[in-house]
């Protein structure tokens, strides 16, 4: 008599998630209002930056980790853009330096002093030209150093060399419509982009040419999400045709059927996936939820596995989420949040 499999082997079955205590967050951060889909925050193992309301422009604040209770209304930012500020990345190689795309059609590239600001900084050490309209996404290379992407609403994505501010790459014409989200493959030789028309595109930025297109990944009209796995495939989040809320993964060598599909729940907030290649796990979390959902994503079917919530009373704005050199490996800490709260 063969042992029937009764319970799932895995590492990550018990997650939980802990909150930290009150005297250990930012407090009195105006968030901004823009009603842009971007995570308004950005963490790496020095600072947290957040996107702020600004008066005549955008801006965004840089603290340094420690600094946590009451952040003075006076506090300096980084004020450089004459538009609101839509999304902002850390560079992976470099924890000083910080990228923000802004509604002014430009990029810019800032150096952050040792200690965090100390008068407010204005002054980018790069500023990229070459969109017509807002720049809406920012991602920097994951393992090339200096090497910037960005997308825009004028549905064009630019591959920017930073060192020389040149432009490496014009992709033009791949996307008909608005640019959801772009997101590189682990060792950054191809990305995925999920657009207006609803459809998932995996291109080859050197070539210039979409290698693999998925038509109606999600049949809903609302925004959706695609991310890269480790393993190669994409992990996307989007709406069905009757506004519930759906996750699919999907095999890039056939985009036919999705390997797996499930519906969650009938909100209306986009869903945003972070990604934990070590542990094959990926956190979702909704704009204006007050939850996050963990996922692990296996080999065998149904592939999609859900762990846990960790659920909270305050709905989340926006989320940062802490690279794997940021944690606290001795607490057994696999994963850090920052959650931006209405107040």
């Amino acid at each position: 008599m063969s042992f029937r499999k009764v319970v799932r082997q895995s590492k990550f079955r018990h997650v939980f998630g802990q909150p930290v205590k009150t005297e250990q967050c930012y407090d009195d951060i105006r968030v901004s209002r823009v009603t842009w889909d971007s995570t308004f925050c950005a963490v790496n193992p020095s600072f947290v930056a957040i996107i702020v309301e600004a008066s005549g422009g955008g801006a965004f604040l840089v603290l340094p980790l420690h600094k946590t209770g009451r952040i003075d209304k006076s506090y300096p930012t980084v004020c450089g853009h004459t538009g609101p500020v839509l999304d902002i990345d850390w560079c992976p190689h470099n924890d000083h330096v910080i990228a923000s795309g802004s509604e002014d059609c430009t990029v810019m590239v800032w150096q952050i002093p040792e200690n965090g600001l100390s008068q407010p900084l204005t002054e980018p050490v790069v500023v990229l030209e070459g969109h017509s309209k807002r720049v809406g996404i920012v991602t920097w290379h994951p393992t090339a150093r200096n090497v910037l992407l960005s997308a825009g609403c004028d549905n064009v994505v630019l591959i920017w060399n930073v060192g020389t501010a040149e432009e490496l790459y014009r992709l033009d014409g791949l996307h008909p419509d608005l640019i959801y989200s772009v997101s590189w493959s682990r060792d950054g030789s191809r990305f995925c982009t999920a657009c207006k028309d609803k459809s998932v595109r995996v291109i080859d930025p050197r070539r210039g040419t979409v290698v693999a297109e998925k038509e109606r990944a999600h049949e809903g009209a609302r925004p959706m999400r695609a991310i890269f796995l480790a393993d190669g495939k994409i992990f996307t989040t989007g709406f069905s045709r009757m506004s519930e809320r759906q996750l699919a993964l999907w095999d890039t060598e056939n985009l036919e059927e999705p390997m797996g599909l499930q519906e969650l729940d009938s909100s209306n907030g986009a869903l945003l996936p972070f990604y934990d290649p070590d542990t094959n796990v990926v956190y979702v979390c909704g704009k204006g939820d007050s939850s996050i959902r963990y996922f692990e994503i296996t080999e065998e079917p149904p592939y999609i596995h859900f762990l846990n919530p960790f659920t909270s009373k305050e709905p989340q704005r926006g989320m940062g989420w802490m690279p794997k050199r940021g944690l606290d490996v001795s607490k057994c800490e696999i994963a850090r949040f920052y959650k931006l709260h209405e107040r």
